[in-house]
């Protein structure tokens, strides 16, 4: 219990000293008019308040990530608390503030033209491609994952619940982003907050025994230890708690909506900080509702014991009937308003690397349906299989994003390792993850952790032979 309060205590002081630090080293400037003010073309570029802007980014990044991806990630143990905290204040908030200013400084660009900008054409055309399949596979997961919450509520048919949601998505994703997205959103990101106040408070006032951060507990405590060692597969499966590449495509839709330079830190670090928090909650819950990790990881062996499952049976368990239908329509509302937003992520990326003006409607329909179709058809995959590919590349994204911003700090000038060093050790993640997994290589730990560290490096290496030449040619010092 006191790791899990002190974890949350660091995550908020973390928003408060690092996210600064991070603000400060951008140079936030709110003498700059905002894309939002100067490209105003009423459907994508709109001004919106930042309370509002801040509610709908918590909600787009959110999705289930946070929520299954912990309840997944408790499987490991208190190691999971760890990685949420560092995970969330020295990368996931410096992955998500910059992924949004350097929209901001770029006229509201998708990330993929802001890498190209820095990374070079190679890596521009790479990330249109990287981002757009990812987006989709968000879509579906966020499709799939709420119609199986759903139908365990109502009783629906699931294939019923996939139209509807999707039908939803395809209306989500082509009106301006005030008139649906702008009027409801905010209120579902209340609600979530809501509903992960009241699973935290009734563990800490029902006398759960959350597993604290010792020693003795920072040990893999997952049923299959060998097939699931600590690194690099719990840095995968905990993505959107602690940092996700997911985030970087949905900050530039609000990098279109605020006024001032100076509510990026509060819109993109703080609602990074705020993701962390919910993840935390739902990873002690996880480790804790059903008596402890052991006996986590031996019902979720169980047929039918999913995450999904896990959400149902604690939410009803820890706030009653009502509170539990309420906590369950908040995590199934959660990944529904960010598959919509995947989607339009998705179209905004395909627009601007075709240059395909979004302002009449037939053009919005044009890159939208194609889309739909394709995730239509993914749904009828795995819904495993889907989240596994979903986790390396969201996370091969996320450090593609951090190296980018790397070379954003050389270029103007500025120290680089806030972003280069988080960005070294996600290249080591994802290299070893595909090299381990089940659908990467299946190689050995002995083969895939130096091949890992050795690309770690290589990368950093690369990195700083261009920050010299960029250092010589501007003539800067870094």
């Amino acid at each position: 219990m006191v790791s899990f309060i002190l974890a949350i205590i660091a995550l908020i002081a973390g928003y408060f000293i690092y996210g600064t630090i991070v603000e400060k080293a951008f140079g936030a400037d709110e003498s700059i008019k905002t894309p939002a003010i100067r490209l105003a073309d009423g459907v994508d570029f709109v001004e919106m308040p930042e309370w509002k802007i801040f509610l709908i980014q918590f909600l787009n990044i959110a999705g289930l990530g946070p929520i299954f991806g912990a309840i997944a990630g408790a499987m490991w143990g208190p190691v999971a608390f760890l990685w949420i905290v560092f995970g969330c204040i020295f990368a996931g908030g410096v992955h998500d503030y910059f992924s949004g200013m350097l929209s901001v400084r770029h006229d509201g660009a998708s990330i993929p033209e802001v890498v190209g900008k820095y990374l070079g054409k190679g890596f521009q055309n790479f990330m249109r491609i990287f981002s757009v399949i990812v987006l989709i596979l968000v879509g579906v997961v966020f499709v799939t994952g709420p119609a199986g919450i759903l139908k365990d509520l109502t009783g629906m048919n699931l294939t019923t619940l996939i139209y509807i949601i999707f039908a939803y998505y395809l209306l989500a994703t082509m009106v301006p982003i005030d008139k649906l997205i702008g009027k409801i959103y905010p209120i579902f990101g209340f609600c979530l907050l809501i509903m992960a106040v009241g699973i935290a408070g009734a563990l800490i006032f029902g006398g759960y025994n959350i597993p604290e951060v010792t020693v003795a507990n920072l040990v893999n405590m997952h049923s299959g230890p060998d097939k699931n060692p600590i690194f690099p597969m719990l840095f995968i499966t905990i993505a959107c708690g602690a940092i996700s590449g997911f985030h970087a495509t949905q900050s530039p839709m609000m990098a279109r909506c605020i006024t001032s330079e100076k509510q990026g830190k509060k819109i993109f670090y703080g609602s990074m900080i705020v993701e962390g928090i919910v993840a935390l909650i739902w990873a002690a819950a996880a480790m804790s509702f059903f008596g402890g990790v052991p006996q986590l990881n031996a019902t979720m062996a169980l047929p039918g014991h999913t995450a999904a499952w896990v959400v149902n049976e604690s939410s009803i368990s820890l706030l009653g009937k009502v509170g539990g239908v309420l906590a369950i329509l908040g995590v199934v509302a959660c990944p529904i308003t960010s598959g919509d937003t995947a989607f339009r992520s998705a179209r905004l990326t395909l627009a601007d690397a075709f240059k395909f003006s979004q302002g009449p409607i037939k053009n919005r329909f044009v890159i939208s349906i194609p889309l739909f179709v394709i995730g239509f058809i993914l749904t009828k995959m795995d819904f495993a299989i889907i989240w596994r590919y979903f986790g390396w590349s969201n996370q091969t994204l996320a450090t593609i994003v951090l190296w980018t911003a790397g070379m954003y700090m050389v270029n103007i000038g500025k120290k680089h390792w806030m972003a280069t060093i988080p960005a070294t050790f996600m290249t080591a993640v994802c290299v070893s993850y595909i090299l381990i997994a089940p659908e990467g290589f299946r190689l050995s730990q002995a083969i895939s952790y130096p091949i890992g560290i050795i690309a770690a490096i290589g990368a950093m290496v690369i990195f700083l032979i261009a920050a010299k030449k960029v250092e010589v040619k501007n003539n800067v010092s870094i």
